[in-house]
């Protein structure tokens, strides 16, 4: 350490690891130094001695489309296994988290739960959204250049039009401004109390994000001399609270996979089943995009997850005795806190949505599960009956789609995309984004064993459980079979006789692995289902 530079007095202090994800990959991560200084001082403000090192960090923008998209789910495993080894091999006091982006925040959070360390987060925070080219009163994001892809290829709009939108709709750093599932997540983690209040919707720009960065380094050294640990603050009741605000926000899909599995290394079970019963409580308060106008710098105007809190705290809906990184308790933190702004989050007689923002369908097509963000859905979409439009992958999907060879009424099936058969569960923006661009959103359904972005709208269903590689039923669905979705009674069904399913099993064959080398090889061997979180098994 005297090699490093380090005095007498530093190495005496207490040592407080800084896990920086930040690179020149990702936008929500460009400017991730400026926040880690912002820490440093803090901490070194409070007595204590700084130490960074850094994480990797995949961007699902970027990453789509390519081969690259089955490595994105699969880093968060390797950003929870990095944090750990770092931070054991040079043990730490405590520790901040800064990341940003889908899965660095659950990765993070999973390193957080093992180690165990007095831990706090600070995100890089939200991108601002742009402006229409043609109309500076509307707002744009990533989804509408990904929609916009859709409308050229359906003739509604031009090539020039789509780039004067693609220079528009992501003007700053940060992470894509709508309730996608990077917002989602650092929402999220604001929510179940590891952050300190404005961390989820504090635009990434903003100044008061570089003093909140401060005094969350300033913060964990309170939480240092108070003993006060993840374990005692994530607790079953805290996700329980972190469900609520999902319900309320209507966050996306992804969040069911990375809370089972950061309530997995906290011990914690929390049972698809459960995601229903808090979501019939829990109304939805919030019209964010993709599902609405309002973007997350709306909701941070309007007083940010902490107001959204209030009123389920008011309407009796969360527990708020539970402890925070703030060293408080969430009725202490919410003491003076107010909705500013009524249409952004609404009160809880005049919901968007009576349920909750997600509900997860079960039935002999997922016996384990699946999850649609039924906030997202048009109202003449929750209940469909239609055929199967059978896709061994995404791209045949897509080709289709583009192709204009899907029909209203159609139930496009993508398998072979789930964690194992992926490999990856790859995230699948562009097929949703192109029935949406084309005007198939309000007349065609989408399920998979895959999963969707935070960006995606309609009735797409993603994480059916079991996979299609690990013998569900999905891998025998055939072209023309009728499915049955029924969202407000959370049922999906194939509408095949017993009979019929077991004797196409009897002719089905596993298909080979589509990566036969390297970490994604071995990461197909050792994953578990969606229903499980994607985790690792145990053996």
């Amino acid at each position: 350490m005297k090699a490093l530079g380090y005095t007498d007095r530093e190495i005496r202090q207490p040592l407080i690891g800084i896990a920086n994800s930040a690179n020149e990959l990702i936008p929500g991560h460009m400017h991730l130094d400026t926040i880690v200084n912002a820490v440093k001082a803090g901490v070194s403000m409070a007595g204590g001695t700084p130490m960074e090192f850094s994480t990797i960090g995949v961007c699902d923008g970027i990453a789509m489309n390519h081969k690259g998209m089955h490595y994105s789910l699969a880093s968060r495993e390797l950003i929870a296994d990095s944090i750990e080894v770092t931070a054991t091999a040079h043990p730490f006091d405590a520790i901040v988290m800064v990341p940003n982006c889908d899965k660095i925040v659950p990765g993070m959070l999973m390193a957080a739960a093992r180690l165990n360390i007095p831990t706090i987060f600070i995100s890089g925070g939200p991108m601002l959204a742009g402006r229409h080219p043609k109309d500076r009163s509307k707002k744009i994001d990533l989804v509408s250049i990904f929609e916009a892809v859709g409308a050229v290829q359906n003739g509604k709009m031009t090539e020039q039009e789509l780039g004067a939108i693609e220079d528009a709709a992501c003007p700053t750093c940060g992470s894509c401004a709508g309730m996608f599932t990077a917002n989602s997540m650092n929402c999220l983690t604001e929510a179940i109390g590891m952050a300190l209040p404005g961390n989820g919707t504090i635009p990434a720009p903003m100044s008061s994000r570089i003093r909140l960065a401060k005094a969350a380094g300033i913060q964990v050294m309170k939480l240092l001399k108070k003993g006060i640990t993840p374990d005692k603050i994530m607790t079953r009741d805290a996700f329980m609270n972190s469900l609520a605000v999902d319900m309320a926000l209507g966050c996306s899909t992804n969040t069911v996979l990375h809370l089972k599995a950061i309530a997995a290394e906290a011990g914690v079970e929390i049972p698809l089943s459960l995601i229903n019963e808090v979501s019939k409580k829990t109304p939805h308060l919030c019209s964010l995009s993709p599902g609405g106008a309002d973007h997350i710098e709306d909701l941070d105007a309007a007083g940010g997850i902490q107001a959204v809190m209030k009123v389920l705290a008011d309407n009796k809906m969360i527990d708020t005795g539970l402890i925070t990184a703030t060293g408080q308790t969430i009725e202490a933190n919410l003491d003076d806190v107010r909705v500013k702004y009524p249409e952004v989050i609404r009160p809880v007689e005049d919901p968007y949505h009576k349920e909750g923002g997600l509900a997860v369908l079960f039935g002999n097509l997922a016996p384990e599960g699946c999850v649609v963000k039924q906030s997202a859905v048009l109202p003449e979409m929750m209940t469909h009956q239609g055929p199967a439009r059978v896709f061994e992958s995404e791209e045949e999907a897509t080709a289709a789609i583009m192709g204009r060879d899907i029909n209203p009424g159609d139930v496009i099936v993508i398998r072979y995309e789930g964690p194992a058969g992926g490999p990856g569960m790859r995230e699948m923006l562009t097929p949703t984004s192109a029935i949406a661009g084309m005007g198939l959103d309000d007349k065609c359904a989408l399920i998979t064993d895959g999963r969707f972005s935070g960006g995606t709208k309609g009735a797409s269903i993603g994480h059916v459980s079991p996979e299609a590689i690990q013998g569900g039923i999905i891998a025998v669905i055939r072209e023309n079979d009728r499915i049955r979705i029924d969202i407000p009674n959370k049922t999906i069904e194939l509408m095949v006789s017993e009979d019929e399913i077991k004797d196409r099993f009897t002719q089905w064959e596993k298909p080979e692995p589509k990566i036969k080398t390297g970490y994604m090889s071995r990461y197909a061997r050792m994953v578990t289902s969606a229903g499980n979180g994607a985790i690792f098994k145990n053996t």
